[in-house]
Formats: C-alpha cells, structure tokens, sequence
C-alpha cells in the first residue's frame, strides 16, 4: 500500500493498489507459491492471476520477510517491525507462526484501508487470537487496534507531525532496533515529504533497516511503460523520478542521513533465493514468456538502507 496526502485527489487509486496486490498474493497462495493461511480472512475476492504475476510476487514476498527474519534474527527479542502503508499484509502473523521473536510491531496506513483491515481481524478468531497476553487488554478504535505486540493505525505518511504521533501511541521506542518496510508507497509521496519521513526515522531511530520495495531503473522505454500503466489506473506517481536507477533509490537514503544503501534488482532476487524452493515453484505452473518476467523484474527492487551505530552488520544482511 502506500500513502499520500488523503484529501489530494488519486488516493483512491493508490488505495486500490492494495486491493489490487491483496488479490495476486491470493491466488499465489491457493496456487501453491508460498504458504499463509492467513490472507484468505483478509482477502475475500479471488480471481486467478497469470504465472508471471505469481512468480513476481513469489520473489517480493519471500525476499521482504527473509530479510525481515534476518534482522529479528541478528538484533534479537527486543527488535521492532514497522510496517509503512502496510495495506493487508499478513507478516505479523506469518512471523508469529514460524516462531520469530519481537518486542512491537506497527502497522500504518489510510484510514480507510486500517478500518477495513480492523473489521476483517475483529471477524476472524484465528487472527485475534494471536494478540491474547496475559499482560494486556486489546484496544480498538474506529480505524485502530493496539495490543501487547501489535499496533495497527491510521495516518497519512505524508503528514510528518501525524506520523509522530501515531509511533507514540503505537509504543515504538526509537532505541530499540527497528526494520521499517516499505511496499510500494514512497513512489507515491511527494519527494519533500518523503524526505523528511526519512530523515526522521534516520535522526530518532537508532537502529534501523529499512527496507523499500518499488520500480527501479524506470528511465528506459520499457520502465516509462511501466509508468503510464499505473498512472493510468489514477495513481499519481509524484515520487518517481526516485525510481529512474539504483543511484536514485540510494541517494534518497543516504541523502536523508542513513548510513548507506544497496539495491538487488528484482530478477536478480529470483535467481537468489533459495534453489530448492525456486525449483519448487517453478513446476506449479508452465511459464511460456521467461523473457517477458525478467524484463518485468529487471524493473523493480528492493531497495535496503541502514543506521548501524553500533557495527551489528546490518549491512550484510541478506535475503539468501
């Protein structure tokens, strides 16, 4: 998901990117790709996508929480995940099975996506069960959620005060070791406001990753095809010149104070990850244009910063 400011016009395009995402990541799921027996009490819609929609996000989505498994694994229990525009991931609770430890994890987005995400978690026993605690009540507002481990929160991105806020509600505390994710939403910001949300979380958090994925390298002909398809589905894209080349993406980082910054090409992930799995996945379905799909990837990345004051490495982190 990703945000802007929710009274410009276009917010009801990029809320439906999340509609839309939702949708694919479903019909990967049923289709074998990767497993999350969560998604279907958030999604209820189901329409099959094509192979290569599947295996890109096969590729998006065990790269984001391989890393994410990564950084829990290295800064230890009392790390924290915080999740930018967040839409209707599942994470929190794909970590929680798998028996990954941490100390908060926060949830942002539009209002209308976290009242929706709200009513869907509220519906779902399977769901609620995962904040019980001996040590505190679960509290729900109109759009919101706070529990022990897990906050989920309305706020506009782009509104920086806003945003400060809702992390102190949300008990985020900036000298705890925080991964930020990022899914296609800065791309949507203004480049000044996301500036400064990125400075902010470079100057409060001590340590942190981040981890930022979206189109890269979108200065060719393919790349500005790419571009016309999603502004036409009424997105306005005010934070694409960001995108044009692995250059762009760092300098956005290191530009707002982060230590440093790296960029993987999509296709690059793919050949990547894990063998036996990437083998796995590949006999769900025939793929008859190879070609066409890494074209597509070559032209989105995750993009990872860091702040490591204190040399954990985070620099070396990796999604293999």
């Amino acid at each position: 998901m990703a945000s802007r400011s929710e009274g410009t016009i276009g917010q009801e395009g990029i809320i439906l990117t999340n509609d839309d995402a939702s949708v694919c990541k479903l019909s990967a799921v049923r289709h074998g790709y990767w497993q999350d027996p969560f998604i279907s009490h958030l999604v209820r819609q189901y329409e099959r996508k094509a192979p290569e929609i599947h295996r890109g996000y096969y590729a998006r989505v065990m790269a984001v929480q391989r890393l994410t498994e990564a950084f829990l694994a290295r800064c230890g229990a009392d790390a924290q995940v915080l999740n930018l525009g967040a839409g209707f991931d599942t994470l929190y609770w794909r970590l929680k099975s798998a028996g990954c430890r941490f100390s908060n994890f926060v949830e942002l987005d539009f209002s209308a996506v976290t009242a929706r995400k709200l009513m869907a978690i509220q519906r779902q026993k399977g769901l609620m069960t995962a904040f019980k605690s001996d040590e505190g009540e679960v509290r729900v507002g109109r759009a919101a959620l706070h529990a022990e481990d897990y906050h989920l929160a309305p706020v506009d991105l782009a509104r920086l005060a806003d945003v400060r806020t809702a992390l102190e509600e949300c008990c985020l505390r900036p000298d705890r070791p925080t991964i930020v994710l990022a899914e296609c939403v800065l791309v949507y910001m203004e480049s000044r406001a996301c500036h400064e949300l990125l400075s902010h979380l470079a100057s409060t958090l001590r340590t942190a990753y981040f981890v930022n994925y979206e189109m890269v390298g979108v200065d060719d002909r393919f790349g500005q095809i790419l571009v016309q398809n999603v502004r036409g589905r009424g997105c306005d894209l005010a934070g694409i010149e960001a995108c044009n080349s692995d250059q762009t993406q760092m300098q956005r980082f290191t530009g707002a104070g982060w230590d440093d910054a790296k960029v993987w090409r999509m296709d690059v992930v793919l050949q990547r990850l894990p063998s036996a799995d990437v083998r796995r996945m590949e006999r769900l379905e025939l793929l008859d244009e190879m070609d066409i799909l890494l074209q597509l990837l070559e032209h989105y990345g995750i993009t990872v910063a860091w702040r490591d004051p204190d040399g954990l490495g985070l620099g070396q982190l990796d999604y293999t």
